[in-house]
């Protein structure tokens, strides 16, 4: 049986192609990419869905909180080698009320609740890689997406890879900076384009490499 690997995030893990607003193929999506250049002894899995946030629920679109999935999904797909989570965009939206720092504290809470979902079924722990994800760009407020998302979403993403790093720092949880060398398109500056994927799945698998060495 492969070990499988389960990438947790919401619309940059489903693969949204802001130009076109369906979902890019296979071959195009990090975690596709990320597949094809893994042996066969690992299953990459996609847990995509656009606009999930890490802890919160949005009081206008059902289902979208990651805490409420994330014991069924792990459960479901048991054992699991490595969890990815990437979550933290959707929980920027002005509706939500939350800080970078409240951010970082959701998406920590839900990377230990799997490790303990986990825990409960396999005496072997869960790795787990939190991605702080492409910071939202600040022209985002001169497209139409700013009506849904709000004011200071590229601020609070900006801040949010310092504090997940603080986090997640001394625990064994690891952690991975994509904003520093991923940028998102230039549409609505907070999606990624074709060139986005593939440089973060160059990225994860440096990552993954790593951790499951």
């Amino acid at each position: 049986m492969r070990k499988r690997i389960v990438c947790f995030g919401d619309s940059n893990t489903w693969g949204l192609n802001a130009e076109t607003m369906k979902r890019f193929p296979e071959n195009v999506r990090w975690t596709g990419l990320l597949q094809e250049k893994l042996s066969d002894e690992y299953q990459v899995i996609e847990e995509g869905l656009p606009g999930r946030t890490s802890v919160v629920d949005d009081p206008l679109l059902e289902g979208m909180n990651g805490i409420d999935y994330i014991v069924p999904c792990i459960k479901s797909h048991a054992p699991v080698e490595l969890l990815i989570i990437m979550l933290g965009t959707n929980d920027t939206k002005e509706r939500f009320g939350l800080t970078a720092h409240n951010i970082a504290q959701g998406i920590t809470r839900l990377a230990k609740k799997a490790q303990e979902a986990h825990e409960e079924i396999y005496d072997k722990a869960l790795q787990v890689l939190v991605i702080a994800p492409p910071m939202i760009g600040s022209h985002y407020k001169k497209t139409e997406i700013r009506k849904s998302m709000g004011d200071n979403c590229d601020i609070k993403s900006s801040e949010l890879p310092g504090f997940l790093k603080e986090f997640v720092t001394n625990t064994n949880i690891f952690f991975l900076d994509a904003s520093k060398e991923v940028v998102m398109n230039e549409i609505d500056y907070m999606h990624l384009d074709e060139n986005g994927h593939k440089q973060l799945s160059e990225l994860v698998l440096k990552k993954v490499r790593y951790v499951l060495s």
